[in-house]
């Protein structure tokens, strides 16, 4: 499968920004965890702190092959509409994924304006919360349940 990694606003910091939060690992590391974990797929990376180049870059998949989208929307996850609606125009799934463990922390971050457009969550595993939703992904590719 070819496959999107996709990542918001203030993902480029992962490994420095709050690690009590969101751990010390960088996203090479998580990338090249990944890369191992489905050697038979490609894994396509971008992350933005633009909510337009976000939209941009799914709207662009639409024409590359991609066939499943994990989706770190950061802060856009609370807030941006125009993303839900971007999602829902897409011919392949998205998981929304959260390193933490959003219903944990701040009231305003229990509210996801995006999940109602994707097919799951994934939240509070760490990095690890990629590849749980890579797997989702595949698994509902080979026809696992539908979310």
């Amino acid at each position: 499968m070819k496959l999107l990694v996709l990542n918001g606003p203030n993902l480029n910091l992962l490994g420095e920004r709050e690690p009590g939060i969101y751990g010390t690992g960088s996203m090479e590391d998580c990338l090249k965890t990944l890369n191992e974990a489905f050697p038979t797929d490609e894994i396509v990376y971008f992350q933005s702190n633009c909510e337009g180049a976000l939209i941009d870059r799914l709207q662009q998949a639409r024409r590359e092959g991609i066939e499943g989208v994990a989706l770190n929307a950061g802060a856009y996850t609370h807030t941006s509409i125009a993303l839900h609606d971007c999602i829902r125009s897409l011919p392949f799934p998205v998981v929304e994924v959260h390193i933490s463990n959003v219903h944990a922390r701040e009231s305003f971050r229990h509210v996801s304006m995006i999940a109602a457009a994707c097919c799951g969550v994934v939240c509070g595993f760490g990095l690890d919360s990629y590849r749980l939703a890579l797997e989702g992904l595949k698994l509902r590719a080979g026809g696992g349940q539908k979310a």
